[in-house]
């Protein structure tokens, strides 16, 4: 493979670039490779490159690691040009959490539907048709575009339908929700087989085999409920299962947004979470967990890049499907996975045009999506309403259409739940005029809105949410980290009975 060059936009995501990179190289014929790095920021990209050169150098490998703030450059030649984006950083995602709670709208995460999830997606969508752009005119003929970045479905929709590049989108919810059901079941490796099918962090898990039996909704439900952890963290997913008769992929805090049932009064949210960790439900979880990993980051860099000196364990590669989606390309070795695709008839009670996540197969001929899945149609329900939003977004998005833009984030079913018609047109207008900077096809507007709210009549609240959280300082971040790796690598230490 000499001579493969992989682009990575949005490399200053260092935690997720390591592992991408890790991954990849624990594929003996991928070792001989160029990694090309591309951010807008030069420090965090400074940092990757260091650590990527100490575990090249530690491990005596051919990789080459380059860095460039110029993206055309680093996508020149590029067979396969991965994506792990976020437009407007933390800066513009504490909008998307702070002004939706003005209006009562209290998010988790935000960053697939709701409010959030749709202003992210204006931000997202522009940059993402530029790297089509420079995929199509400077990478290598037969380019490949993995899309790691939120929100998925939109982002991999508007590179797929605008951007005119062979794209699939990537996550890891489907390998996450499988160790659960693994866990609560019992089952060893190999032991646990399941389909998924559905959109994006609204997957379900439709066929479950445990040892080739098939698991019904009953014996799982059970296993679920009497979990010591799960029955406390996984309420709502569990709430789900026991109405809909499927498991789905999504942690609990954030298949809470996506519905209309969980979330829509503070007594309803405080009856749903759990508060052990961010991911189970709590008011800007994410928000809080990533200001305080990138304090943390910068904090202790060095000791990062002294740990990135150590030799690579390539028999802990990860399930993130990137390193397996290359391997089966360049070698043939079948990979199995779930991809977001364009539907194109793979469900079969779903729009062709949605993007959907579903079970194919990867080998030298490309993804082969298998085809004729039908989905419980309460499970096709909530996806479709989901889809109908994602499609005006996406169009929002690529046009500056404002109009649409406000009957898209209308139709989200948590914010319908809440808001009238009147506090979601104020509400988009101030996070468009917030946000301006990074949505430049809206920059027509954006006096508009600003003059519409100077006169503004919907009254508004400074609210924090029902379970919001502060950031938590380095010092404390550090020590709460030290005790669990202490406390993992004591439960390791520990005999098997």
């Amino acid at each position: 493979m000499a001579g493969l060059k992989i682009a990575i936009i949005g490399a200053g995501s260092v935690g997720f670039t390591k592992k991408l990179m890790t991954d990849i190289v624990s594929v003996p014929e991928l070792r001989d490779v160029e990694f090309a790095l591309t951010d807008v920021s030069e420090h965090n990209l400074s940092m990757i490159q260091q650590i990527l050169d100490k575990i090249v150098e530690a491990n005596n490998l051919p990789t080459r690691i380059t860095a460039t703030t110029d993206r055309r450059r680093a996508v020149e030649g590029a067979k396969y040009i991965i994506s792990c984006v976020r437009v407007g950083g933390l800066e513009a995602y504490a909008d998307d959490i702070r002004i939706p709670l003005k209006y009562g709208v209290d998010q988790c995460v935000g960053d697939t539907i709701c409010a959030g999830g749709i202003l992210y997606g204006q931000r997202n969508i522009p940059a993402i048709l530029d790297f089509c752009k420079d995929i199509r005119e400077v990478a290598a003929p037969d380019a490949m575009f993995l899309n790691y970045a939120n929100p998925m479905a939109m982002n991999t929709w508007a590179a797929i339908e605008y951007g005119k590049v062979n794209t699939v989108g990537l996550c890891h919810g489907v390998q996450h929700g499988g160790e659960q059901i693994a866990t609560v079941l019992g089952a060893k490796p190999g032991e646990l087989d399941f389909i998924c099918s559905g959109i994006n962090h609204q997957t379900w898990f439709i066929d479950v085999r445990f040892k080739g039996r098939k698991v019904g909704k009953d014996e799982l439900l059970a296993a679920f409920e009497a979990h010591p952890v799960y029955s406390s963290q996984e309420k709502v997913r569990i709430d789900v299962l026991k109405r809909f008769g499927v498991y789905s992929t999504e942690s609990n805090g954030h298949l809470s947004e996506y519905l209309p049932w969980y979330r829509k009064r503070p007594d309803e949210i405080e009856r749903w979470i759990d508060m052990s960790d961010w991911i189970h439900g709590e008011t800007g979880g994410y928000l809080r967990y990533s200001t305080e990993s990138r304090n943390w980051f910068e904090t202790d860099f060095p000791r990062f890049v002294e740990e990135a000196g150590k030799p690579l364990d390539h028999s802990k590669r990860s399930s993130e499907h990137a390193s397996h989606i290359l391997e089966a390309l360049e070698t043939g070795r079948v990979y199995r996975g779930h991809f977001n695709v364009k539907n194109n008839g793979v469900i079969t009670n779903l729009p062709d045009d949605a993007i959907i996540e579903s079970p194919g197969f990867v080998d030298r001929f490309g993804i082969n999506m298998a085809s004729g899945i039908t989905l419980p149609e309460a499970c096709a329900a909530t996806c479709l309403a989901s889809i109908n939003v994602q499609r005006m977004s996406v169009h929002a998005a690529v046009t500056g259409d404002l109009d649409l833009l406000k009957l898209a984030v209308l139709h989200d079913p948590l914010v319908g739940a809440i808001c009238s018609p009147d506090e979601v047109w104020q509400m988009v207008d101030e996070m468009v005029v917030a946000q301006a900077k990074w949505l430049p096809q809206f920059a027509h507007v954006i006096d508009d809105a600003k003059s519409r709210l100077a006169k503004a009549t919907v009254k508004t609240r400074d609210w924090q949410g029902a379970a919001r959280r502060d950031v938590r300082t380095v010092d404390v971040v550090r020590a709460e980290s030290a005790k669990k790796r202490a406390l993992e690598l004591d439960e390791a230490a520990r005999p098997s009975l």
